[in-house]
């Protein structure tokens, strides 16, 4: 799922290519795409948009007179800047902004279709896409760590969790936990005063670091590549292969569909997480130590 990173950019690259760009009309390919039946997509022709900005993962677009487009990529969505009246693609296309300036092509891969397009005609209605998370960006600490400690979850979950932080997923958390030095499993009210600093400080330097990387590496282009999965990131997606920081083996743990990547050296003093797959096959072997692992 593209995360805040992922998500300025695309908000970044839209309002340089079609600020104050007129829409001449709003292609609707998928009906499942479309969540809301008024105002009908008819409604936005014509209008310029005014300006980009984000609820979350979520990604709005103001268009003149007060009416907005959200859109949710979900998992396997993606954006894509062609050149104007450019054709959907068959099969993954679920709608296009047909700019005069160019054309914004919503798509998404695989079987299912969860992405999603909601349009509205009222400010009020954006509220009810605020999930209430923090923003990292503008967060203080103190503000953070309420969030998190308002309810006591392991580190991995709140991270995620976006009515705790918003914008953030299952990529950038094991690269913030990995950065902190934190165990995903911590829990939130475990955490010391100077360990909350430091996740803090990991959370706004990572987001920040990735999402110059992501702006340097489109330049004045379009992001197309997006992906949770790069091979510059620390554990994330890297199961395996060596921690850039001291060497060992990255794990990972596998629960319900998702799966957390961290170093056991870094973040667990060496201490290995029980995944609940393989320790259920396992059971008395399962290894609790790099060294045990090792062996």
């Amino acid at each position: 799922m593209p995360e805040l990173p992922d998500l300025t950019v695309y908000l970044e690259r839209l309002d340089a290519l079609a600020h104050g760009a007129k829409l001449l009309r709003l292609r609707i390919d998928n009906p499942f795409v479309l969540r809301t039946v008024e105002p009908p997509p008819a409604q936005f022709e014509g209008r310029r948009l005014l300006g980009t900005s984000r609820s979350g993962k979520r990604l709005v677009l103001e268009f003149e007179g007060g009416y907005f487009a959200v859109i949710h990529l979900m998992i396997l969505g993606r954006l894509h800047w062609k050149k104007p009246g450019a054709a959907l693609p068959k099969g993954k296309g679920l709608a296009a902004f047909d700019f005069d300036s160019g054309t914004l092509l919503l798509v998404e891969h695989g079987s299912k279709r969860r992405a999603s397009l909601h349009l509205l005609a009222d400010r009020a209605q954006l509220r009810d896409f605020d999930r209430g998370g923090v923003e990292p960006g503008g967060a203080t600490l103190a503000g953070f760590g309420a969030a998190l400690t308002r309810e006591n979850h392991t580190l991995k979950r709140a991270l995620t969790d976006p009515t705790v932080i918003a914008g953030v997923g299952n990529a950038y958390s094991d690269e913030i936990l990995h950065r902190a030095r934190l165990s995903p499993f911590k829990q939130t009210r475990a955490l010391t005063a100077e360990e909350m600093r430091t996740l803090f400080e990991a959370t706004r330097a990572v987001l920040t670091e990735w999402t110059e990387r992501l702006r340097a590496e489109v330049r004045d282009g379009w992001p197309e590549k997006v992906t949770a999965f790069r091979p510059e990131m620390a554990v994330h997606g890297r199961y395996g292969q060596p921690c850039p920081v001291c060497g060992a083996p990255v794990q990972r743990i596998v629960y319900a569909d998702n799966e957390a990547n961290y170093c056991a050296r870094c973040q667990t003093g060496g201490r290995l997480l029980a995944d609940r797959a393989l320790s259920r096959l396992l059971k008395d072997n399962w290894p609790r130590t790099l060294e045990e692992l090792d062996r």
